[in-house]
């Protein structure tokens, strides 16, 4: 596998002192019932989606079995995956471990919430590769610590169905003969194909439909365009005063969002499509969407409802569900000049990713049997059932050499360049709820004329005028509203 060179060191934003023991200040507080008799209880919070399919329940079920006897027990949180830390923890009312993505858990560390850990410790580092255990260093005083214990990489990948491709795609969609589709390759064709899904049903089916106010999701509509979250200083470290959102030409590149919004459901505008994506691509509303690897589960178990709708035994469904629902990256291309009806050079796409792991509170008071269970949880089974269960990219190299080739695309993507890592700094929490509300209304102005509404984005000014806006609401937060 190559690996990308390493990309990600941070500076605190006013000085702290950390010893090497923690990104986070020693506490008497405890994380919840933090005893039970001599056993010692600790909470895990996990995301929603490991829950929702029984991941961990077998996790802490595998986890009690093996430590049943030594005084260690492990428990449900019990909290949604985005609950705060900061706010909870002092106060007793976090978890000992969570789980979350590296600009959530290294937010936590520039704040001191979760405790510096010792890459020697889990039997997971001879497996996991520099560039995933950068997303969690931070640099302190000219010292690195690592704060947290990849598990996963994330991408946004296209999830479609196999048997849902048009029966001549080879001779009508495929330009170069290279044996895949122009639509899976360019954006541009990916518009094409979607509209004459739209015109051809009378807009009662789609091509793409995604969810345009998400950042994480549309990125690559900025990114791909000279866009950036933040620049860097002479040192390689991020500067947040140099925020990149309406850099180059990024104003091209939301005037093609906004143009493709216009074939896609009008459930791209808001929340609703985070939930019916997965139902509707399975029931071939929507040709594909996008979507992170984690999440193949909940698109693979509504097609198996399908299937099984249509008369199939749940073995028989499952199986065809297998291998009819098709996940890839995103098309590499995009038209230059943002205009994706035309016939403009294309340019590279680049899309947001991130790594996700295991960090432990700095509130708990039972530091070393966090750390036996983040080693379990990290271990080589329990990676591999994570991804057998969810079909995540795992940075364990052994289990994604053993699950097949995603987590080898999404690295070379990284090395290549086609990834932009979320910065691992705390300013990166004010970057979401200003680029939402663009994005959403980028989204919205598609469909504004037909609801008998004035159109806001006409041209590249407009479009740069509302990035400006964006981008002085971010700075605004981050150095003037927060004082």
């Amino acid at each position: 596998m190559k690996y990308m060179k390493k990309a990600i060191s941070l500076v605190l934003a006013s000085s702290m002192v950390v010893s090497m023991a923690a990104c986070g200040k020693s506490t008497d507080k405890t994380s919840g019932d933090a005893t039970n008799g001599d056993v010692i209880t600790l909470r895990i919070l996990e995301n929603d989606t490991a829950k929702q399919e029984g991941y961990l329940d077998e996790l802490i079920n595998a986890f009690n079995e093996a430590y049943k006897g030594k005084g260690i027990q492990a428990v449900d949180a019990n909290m949604d995956e985005y609950s705060n830390l900061a706010e909870n923890g002092p106060y007793g009312y976090g978890p000992d471990v969570l789980y979350q993505a590296n600009d959530k858990l290294m937010t936590y560390a520039e704040d001191k919430h979760i405790l510096a850990l010792n890459k020697d410790d889990f039997e997971c580092a001879a497996y996991t590769p520099d560039e995933a255990w950068d997303a969690f260093t931070i640099s302190v005083d000219g010292s690195q610590y690592t704060c947290a214990v990849p598990v996963n990489v994330q991408e946004p990948m296209l999830f479609y169905r196999k048997d849902m491709l048009p029966e001549d795609w080879e001779l009508s969609w495929d330009n170069n003969g290279n044996q895949t589709p122009d639509f899976f390759e360019d954006f541009s064709f990916l518009y094409r194909y979607s509209k004459q899904i739209y015109d051809e049903s009378n807009g009662q089916k789609f091509g793409l439909v995604a969810p345009c106010n998400d950042l994480y999701m549309m990125a690559e509509f900025i990114f791909s365009y000279g866009g950036y979250v933040f620049g860097k200083d002479e040192n390689g470290l991020y500067n947040a005063e140099d925020i990149g959102f309406n850099k180059g030409e990024a104003a091209k590149g939301m005037l093609a969002l906004r143009q493709f919004a216009g074939v896609m459901s009008e459930e791209c505008i808001d929340d609703s499509i985070g939930q019916n994506r997965y139902s509707k691509v399975a029931d071939g509303t929507y040709f594909c969407s996008i979507s992170t690897p984690d999440t193949y589960v909940l698109f693979h178990d509504r097609l198996v409802d399908v299937y099984k709708s249509e008369g199939l035994g749940d073995e028989e469904a499952d199986q065809k569900a297998t291998e009819n629902l098709g996940m890839i990256e995103l098309p590499r291309s995009m038209p230059g000049d943002g205009i994706l009806s035309g016939e403009s050079p294309v340019v590279d796409t680049v899309v947001m990713g991130g790594v996700n792991g295991y960090g432990i509170s700095a509130y708990t008071e039972h530091k070393e049997a966090c750390i036996e269970f983040v080693n379990f949880a990290t271990s080589h089974e329990m990676i591999k059932k994570r991804s057998e269960i969810l079909g995540i990219a795992p940075t364990r190299s052994d289990v994604a050499q053993e699950m097949g080739g995603t987590t080898e695309m999404i690295f070379e993507s990284l090395n290549a360049g086609h990834i932009y890592l979320m910065p691992s700094i705390k300013a990166v929490d004010q970057i979401w709820d200003p680029m939402r509300t663009l994005l959403s209304d980028v989204a919205k102005d598609a469909f504004r004329e037909k609801n008998g509404e004035a159109i806001k984005y006409l041209d590249d000014a407009t479009m740069q005028d509302a990035l400006d806006n964006a981008s002085n609401s971010i700075y605004d937060a981050i150095f003037t509203l927060s004082n």
